[in-house]
This record gives structure tokens, C-alpha cells and sequence, in this order.
């Protein structure tokens, strides 16, 4: 691919001091994990899936809690792998030129990529791990899995009776304030700021480009469809993610 705003972009991660990258679900679309508000989107063709994607919602209904653990067993999660896109952004950090990698995905491909756990700021939580609602109580998802493979429909807390869920932020939940901190920090120190398949839509994690901007950073948008913070960027491309990355880590290789 030699088209000029990749080679802009390139030019331009070759010169920063600081890029901070922030990922959405059209990173995983090649990967075989539906995005949310994109033409083919799980809440685009259902609207009423949004609506019922509520901590309020799961608390309240034993039968949603039922239907979301049943999903979880054949979840196109489990079988994804990381794809083109995941593994350029690894290689990006491989070659200095990725500081800090904030995702709104809980697939953790990135990791399987390569990227350092340590760089990936998970915004809104993990789906390999589950947490109880009461007390707070963790591990890998696995163990509950297996509890509702054997029959246990609505699995809960082996300490404290509470509901369990996946390690994961519904709407509704409020999100972990290091972790959100974490990521407005890095979008602060940044001096190239790359959004990359996210609508932008999704507070306050749509804020970061604007505390980016008003750092003086420089924001590139690599999203299939509009975002509203398109007037501001410094470079857009339309093109696949798995196409474009690839392409522009190549072009910093040269």
C-alpha cells in the first residue's frame, strides 16, 4: 500500500517522543468478534441488545444471567485469534514507537499479539477473568465456565453467595478510576495520539483525543465509518485496519 497519508503517519511515529494508541472493536472484526455500532453491527441489527447490555439489567434477571453465561461457553471470543491489525500494533511497541496502548476490547488479543501487558491499559475490563458483585472475589474465567458447563446456570461466589460476572464494564458499572486515570494520562503526555477502530462515540473514553488535542498532540483516525472528532485530525484513513497498520508499521521499517 503506498498511499501518502501512510506514509505521512509513519513519518510521523518515526518522529515522535511519546504515542499513545487507543483501540476499539473494529481492531477485532478480522478476528471474527462483531463490532457494535458499525453497519453489521451486534447493536446496529439490535437495538434492544444495547438496551438489555445493563449492570441493572444482569443484576435484576436471573434469566439474563443465565442467557449471558450460556453465550459466554460459545462466545466467538474463545476461538478468536489476533489478526493483522493486533500483531502490526505489537510490533509497533517491538519497534519504540508505542507507549502506551489504551483498548476499549475485553477480547485481550492485543496480549495474545505480543503487545506488553504492561502497555495495555483495558478500559473496560477483561473477559478471560470474572469478579463477584458483592465482595469482589476474582480469578480466570475458566473455573466459573466449567461450573456452567456442568449444569450450574447462574453460577455464584463460593464465599460470599454474591452474583458473578465476567471481569468485565456493562453500561451502568462504573469504570475502575486508576484505570480510566491511567489512560487520560497517557493521552496528556502524548505528542501522537492514534484512534484506531472506535466510533468515539463511548464517554469518557471518547474524551481522550480531545485531552490529547489539547496537549498539543497530533490525532490520527483509522476508522471505517465518521467519528466526531474527524474536523480534528491530523489524518484519516478509511481503509481497513488490517490493511493500513501493517502497512504503515512496514513503512517504518524502510
Amino acid at each position: 500500500m503506498r498511499d501518502p497519508d501512510v506514509e505521512t503517519v509513519a513519518a510521523w511515529l518515526r518522529e515522535a517522543a511519546r504515542v499513545a494508541v487507543l483501540t476499539g472493536a473494529g481492531v477485532s472484526t478480522d478476528s471474527g468478534i462483531p463490532d457494535f455500532r458499525g453497519p453489521d453491527g451486534v447493536w446496529t441489527k439490535n437495538p434492544g441488545a444495547e438496551r438489555a447490555a445493563t449492570i441493572q439489567h444482569y443484576v435484576a434477571s436471573r434469566e439474563a444471567r443465565v442467557r449471558a453465561w450460556a453465550n459466554r461457553i460459545d462466545s466467538p471470543m474463545r476461538a478468536a485469534e489476533p489478526n493483522a491489525a493486533h500483531h502490526a500494533l505489537a510490533e509497533l511497541e517491538r519497534l519504540g514507537r508505542l507507549d502506551t496502548l489504551v483498548t476499549q476490547n475485553i477480547d485481550g488479543l492485543h496480549q495474545a499479539a505480543g503487545s506488553s501487558p504492561e502497555r495495555v491499559v483495558e478500559v473496560h475490563g477483561a473477559v478471560r477473568d470474572y469478579a463477584c458483585l458483592r465482595c469482589g472475589r476474582g480469578g480466570p474465567i475458566e473455573a466459573v465456565l466449567a461450573r456452567v458447563r456442568g449444569g450450574d446456570e447462574d453460577p455464584r461466589c463460593e464465599r460470599c453467595g454474591g452474583i458473578l460476572k465476567t471481569a468485565t464494564i456493562s453500561f451502568g458499572q462504573p469504570l475502575v478510576p486508576a484505570v480510566i486515570e491511567r489512560a487520560q494520562l497517557a493521552a496528556a503526555a502524548c505528542d501522537l495520539f492514534l484512534a484506531i477502530g472506535t466510533s468515539l462515540t463511548v464517554h469518557p473514553v471518547a474524551a481522550l483525543p480531545e485531552i490529547a488535542l489539547r496537549a498539543g498532540a497530533r490525532l490520527v483516525i483509522l476508522n471505517a465509518q465518521e467519528t466526531p472528532y474527524d474536523p480534528h485530525a491530523a489524518a484519516i484513513l478509511r481503509d481497513g485496519v488490517g490493511e493500513t497498520l501493517p502497512a504503515i508499521v512496514a513503512r517504518l521499517r524502510e
